[in-house]
């Protein structure tokens, strides 16, 4: 088959060891055609992808902001907000309520924005590996001038100690599973997100309005448990070696592992064939 685009995870996926995009990598998305869609998927916030769009050449291709809950398109210069579902208000405040007399640090994400409640060891990490700063602020407060204005979080993201971390998972999935979804990115994160949306709704909502063919022409990667849907629905779903073990239970096909340039590789056996 023909493929038409591709949809790429980042974290896990795309990037090297040092959480930079390779020269092989670059090389094997700058030798696609220019209307050939590079569509990066991520749970990360827009501002945490654009650099590495520049990178790759694709400033201008859609992109999929946490893990579908925010989608843009590009339209001239200018990024339009395509789809955006948030996690009310009044649910983070629920969230936040139950982290309470415990040490896990809370951050909360809207759009662009990135609110954090300390400077601390988890703010720097995410900074240095996003390249975005954060906002430090009173993330309560923002809770309550979010439910007075009606708006709320994309994203969430819960960052502590393994046990704690736990522990919460566990209250959330009790307390808020009709409301979101709760995965756990390392043992010591839990990324929150809308219960409707995933990486897999973005991408459907994507093609439908802005191009002519389907899922099933579409390679998808992924490394993690939000990363699933989206290698299901796709015409290949591709998983990285350093897959969990589940995401390549449900792929069709494997590559080597991020460190190793595995979607770099899956791209020039499948769009640039050699000739037998």
């Amino acid at each position: 088959m023909a493929f038409r685009a591709i949809c790429t995870d980042i974290d896990g996926t795309l990037l090297n060891k040092e959480r930079q995009l390779s020269a092989r990598t670059i090389e094997a998305i700058g030798a696609l055609p220019n209307d050939f869609p590079v569509i990066l998927a991520s749970s990360r916030m827009p501002s945490a992808m654009t650099h590495l769009q520049a990178e790759l050449g694709i400033e201008h291709h859609p992109l999929i902001a946490f893990n579908g809950g925010y989608v843009l398109k590009y339209e001239g210069n200018f990024a339009r907000e395509f789809c955006s579902v948030e996690i009310p208000a009044h649910v983070v405040q629920k969230i936040l309520g139950l982290s309470k007399g415990t040490t896990i640090h809370n951050s909360l994400y809207r759009k662009d924005d990135w609110f954090a409640p300390a400077k601390d060891k988890w703010t720097i990490r995410e900074e240095t590996i996003t390249k975005v700063r954060a906002t430090i602020t009173d993330v309560f407060n923002i809770a309550r001038q979010w439910k007075s204005q009606g708006i709320g979080a994309h994203k969430v993201m819960c960052m502590g100690e393994e046990q704690e971390i736990h522990q919460l998972e566990q209250r959330l999935n009790e307390t808020l599973s009709d409301d979101i979804h709760v995965y756990r990115s390392r043992p010591t994160y839990l990324e929150l997100a809308p219960k409707s949306i995933s990486k897999a709704t973005g991408l459907s909502l994507l093609l439908d309005e802005l191009y002519d063919f389907s899922l099933g022409e579409v390679i998808c990667f992924g490394d993690n448990y939000n990363d699933i849907d989206m290698l299901k629905v796709a015409g290949l779903g591709v998983a990285v070696a350093n897959a969990r073990e589940e995401v390549k239970a449900i792929a069709s096909e494997l590559t080597g592992k991020s460190i190793d340039d595995g979607v770099a590789e899956a791209i020039e056996k499948y769009c640039f064939p050699r000739e037998k």
